[in-house]
């Protein structure tokens, strides 16, 4: 059976008022909503959820892809046996900031997987970021083995920590400055939302928020929960000038030991303002423990008198890209050695595919492409890999020792040189 692909546009009122032929008293609107939801396991939306939903939606802008039974056929009905969606946003690189295909609510119904249908609406869709000028892709992933063969690489990783904040919890290097003051944080927005953008601008590994962040930010509604989240606290920091210089948003989980506070959300525009934001934390009173999602090289470990304090509950990747237009996303990165090399990438899907000449000269690279075969002064590489290595979240030798990257000795050492450098990129933004 053929199925029927189809992109929905939430901005058409037609769209979300009209039936689908087949009826069931749904608009294929909310179906799809549904859809992503059972996807992952969830109840199907209220009310008030798909109308939060619907207006995020409605905000970012996006393209919604899915896959139908035709009508006539058993199963078919407004809801779809796939979903896709995709919008614009952007990554901070470290240098400029790149234009970011964002990829999100990527569901197959069981009945119809292995059959082609997620190679068709991901093939499609990444030609769609290319005719938009989006020279990059990327995603979160529920299943890792899924997404390497359309060329995604994990480029970010995040920690999940532990920090004791009983006596033992001590910054003795960190001499307090400035002042904190809590807030509702329905208060702090949107300040909240302007210190992430002024953080994300540098930081490196960054990626930009979707609406859905603005009723999570404030406290208005629980993405999780499906509910509000009148739990939610926050604080700000203030230097000494009393500018705003960061945030948190937090929650008591309650009086069961050990008491614990949750981290939901915590930007500082400085080192110094984000232990100063952990100190803050582990001064609340009735909590013994503070968990939260951070780099994996948070300076926290290094500031702590006793490193034990603090301990790694989990490592997890966290943001695949994948790119799409190799000399605007390698011109774009920032580059830590002179050097020049022939990168021969191979991308199934034909977008990466090329010899690429990488000509670094003070920390910024020319991209040319380059004609004829290939020879042994090249590097050679896939487009998963290089959009690994991107941003510089594992080293070249360690791609070459897992045997990803292939080449003359004396060209794998020039790039890595010119490759290698930099913080450990890093994301706060889910999606």
């Amino acid at each position: 059976m053929h199925l029927d692909f189809a992109t929905l546009d939430p901005h058409d009122p037609a769209t979300g008022e009209q039936e689908h032929p087949a009826g069931q008293g749904r608009t294929r609107l909310r179906a799809f909503a549904d859809a992503v939801s059972r996807g992952f396991h969830d109840a199907p939306l209220g009310d008030e959820p798909y109308a939060r939903w619907l207006r995020a939606t409605v905000a970012d802008a996006p393209r919604l892809s899915g896959a139908w039974v035709p009508q006539g056929e058993y199963g078919a009905g407004p809801a779809p046996v796939a979903t896709f969606t995709s919008f614009a946003g952007e990554l901070s690189t470290g240098g400029a900031p790149l234009p970011l295909h964002m990829v999100t609510d990527v569901t197959v119904s069981p009945a119809h997987r292995r059959q082609g249908v997620l190679r068709r609406l991901m093939t499609e869709d990444l030609q769609h970021a290319v005719e938009q000028g989006r020279p990059l892709a990327g995603l979160t992933v529920s299943e890792g083995a899924i997404y390497g063969r359309f060329g995604f690489g994990v480029a970010t990783w995040r920690a999940d920590v532990e920090v004791d904040v009983s006596s033992r919890f001590a910054l003795p290097g960190q001499e307090r400055y400035g002042r904190l003051e809590v807030l509702d944080p329905a208060d702090l927005w949107p300040l909240s939302r302007d210190l992430f953008e002024a953080w994300h601008r540098t930081a490196r590994g960054s990626v930009s928020r979707p609406a859905l962040y603005e009723a999570m930010s404030r406290g208005e509604w629980n993405w999780e929960d499906q509910q509000p989240d009148p739990r939610l606290r926050g604080a700000v920091h203030l230097d000494a000038d009393g500018t705003p210089d960061g945030y948190v948003l937090y929650r008591h989980q309650g009086w069961d030991r050990p008491r614990t506070v949750r981290v939901q959300d915590l930007v500082g525009l400085t080192p110094r303002a984000e232990l100063a934001l952990w100190r803050f934390l582990a001064d609340i009173d009735l909590t013994e423990v503070v968990r939260a999602t951070t780099s994996p090289d948070d300076p926290l470990t290094w500031a702590l008198a006793d490193p034990q304090t603090r301990r790694v509950t989990g490592v997890r990747d966290h943001i695949w890209l994948r790119v799409l237009d190799v000399p605007r996303c390698l011109e774009a990165r920032p580059w830590y050695g002179d050097g020049e090399v022939v990168l021969d990438v191979a991308d199934p899907l034909g977008h990466a595919t090329g010899r690429w000449r990488v000509a670094v000269r003070d920390g910024a690279a020319t991209v040319s492409a380059v004609g004829g075969s290939g020879d042994g002064s090249e590097v050679r590489t896939d487009v998963s890999t290089l959009s690994a290595l991107y941003l510089g979240g594992v080293g070249v030798g360690t791609l070459v020792a897992a045997g990803r990257i292939t080449g003359d000795p004396g060209a794998l050492a020039s790039w890595a040189r010119m490759a290698d450098g930099g913080p450990t990129p890093w994301s706060r933004t889910s999606f």
